[in-house]
């Protein structure tokens, strides 16, 4: 149900939503009392599900002691044992870590980070960051200009600084028009000859989601292309960064996606699954080496007012707690197979659906019009959109976005708390049988 009266708020889109009034576990339930089970986390986002009594309690707790004390003023007890269960989280070379509230502050904080530390070390030409085409990076300006998606890009053109793109290893959708293995993972190749154009001495990082997040649904890369990319990168003295941001804390049946391949990053951008939605929070993780030279010439030009604050410290700590204590992490793993077998189970069944890809609980689901072919559906049909609100009226949330540089090709991604049993699946999943079932009605004559 919408609101009934005007609302002074807006958002991305002008059409009203239902009003979430109450939420436990996997489920919402909105003003009117309809349930709906939450199969995306909202935007990856719900790692641990929603209502867990653990989070509100250790929130309440902190807010009886101390809600805010500005960091240049004081220190304050649960940034710092936030930072260092991220650190005992963390391989051993990542060592320190910076707060902020979101993903998109995460990965500015990251790509800043980047350039101050070659800037303190005296190679002030290495400013450029390359980045993965499609990708998407985050909403500020900076993030915005590592991002390749054709719809949030185009109003911000004039105001960003280029960003040299390379072709994101997604094999269903090869940016290169070709196929794999025979392309000789071309698409890491690509990364070698954007550096000799661009000039190593110019480039300060490559930033790279392990698994494609929103912007390819769950795009996995080919077990050569991250370890080819590190091994560049090391080669012409550029810093890896990997964003973490959607699939870090355990999504993917790994604390960290990139620990599938076994490389070892010089920065990490962290949140979603950081505070699982209980409260506002991300973080940049940085090898000591990173921000030691930083930290010794006048320090990090950066930061925000309420970053690190004892109140959402003390809720990441308290879902990462979680996480860790109740295996959530193996949990993801385990039941993220079964996902993927079901939903390779519905492929079988509806000829709509082109690909089903991603890692442990996150999953894209991609449709086409001609599956051989791989055509994707006319713009015109707007089948993401339309498959999105049919699940929705049957009671599941799942999250719609196009792979071809966000501009055609029709997908939707699951990503449902980390908490998830089987049977929770089997749920999901004959609800998303239901919304395919009345989508390939609605296909014979489309409204």
């Amino acid at each position: 149900m919408s609101h009934q009266k005007k609302s002074h708020l807006f958002y991305q889109i002008a059409a009203g939503s239902p009003t979430a009034e109450r939420a436990e576990g996997i489920y919402i339930w909105d003003t009117a009392g309809k349930k709906y089970l939450d199969a995306c986390g909202g935007a990856f986002c719900a790692n641990i599900g929603h209502g867990d009594k653990r989070i509100l309690s250790a929130a309440l707790h902190q807010m009886e002691k101390i809600s805010f004390a500005y960091r240049t003023q004081f220190e304050n007890a649960p940034a710092h044992e936030l930072a260092d269960l991220l650190i005992s989280s963390s391989p051993d070379y990542l060592q320190q870590v910076f707060l902020v509230h979101s993903g998109s502050e995460a990965v500015e904080t990251c790509i800043k980070l980047a350039r101050q530390h070659w800037f303190a070390k005296g190679q002030v030409k290495k400013s450029k960051i390359i980045s993965r085409r499609p990708s998407y990076h985050g909403a500020t300006l900076g993030a915005l200009a590592l991002t390749s998606y054709g719809p949030l890009n185009a109003p911000f053109e004039p105001m960003v600084v280029k960003s040299p793109k390379v072709s994101a290893p997604f094999c269903y959708r090869c940016p290169l028009q070709k196929s794999y293995p025979s392309c000789d993972v071309a698409c890491a190749n690509e990364l070698e000859q954007v550096i000799e154009e661009t000039g190593a001495e110019n480039i300060a990082a490559f930033i790279t989601e392990p698994i494609g997040g929103a912007s390819t649904g769950g795009a996995v890369p080919p077990d050569e292309w991250f370890p080819a990319i590190e091994k560049i990168c090391r080669k012409h003295d550029i810093l890896l960064i990997v964003d973490e941001v959607l699939t870090g804390c355990g999504r993917t049946g790994r604390f960290y996606a990139f620990e599938h391949w076994g490389v070892s990053p010089d920065i990490v951008a962290l949140a979603k699954g950081m505070a699982a939605g209980y409260a506002p929070v991300g973080a940049c993780l940085a090898r000591q080496e990173i921000v030691d030279p930083v930290l010794k010439t006048g320090g990090f030009m950066h930061g925000h007012t309420t970053a690190g604050n004892p109140i959402t410290s003390a809720i990441a700590v308290a879902v990462l707690k979680v996480v860790i204590e109740d295996n959530l992490v193996a949990n993801a793993q385990t039941v993220g197979a079964y996902l993927h077998e079901q939903l390779r189970s519905l492929k079988d069944r509806y000829s709509c659906i082109g690909d089903v890809r991603g890692r442990g609980l996150l999953a894209g689901i991609e449709f086409v019009k001609d599956r051989e072919t791989r055509l994707p559906f006319a713009n015109s049909l707007a089948v993401g959109n339309k498959i999105t609100a049919m699940a929705q009226k049957n009671g599941l949330l799942v999250y719609p976005r196009r792979s071809i540089f966000g501009v055609e090709g029709d997908h939707i991604s699951l990503a449902p708390p980390l908490t998830v049993t089987k049977s929770d699946i089997d749920e999901i999943i004959a609800l998303l049988d239901k919304t395919l079932a009345e989508f390939m009605t609605w296909l014979e004559n489309p409204t």
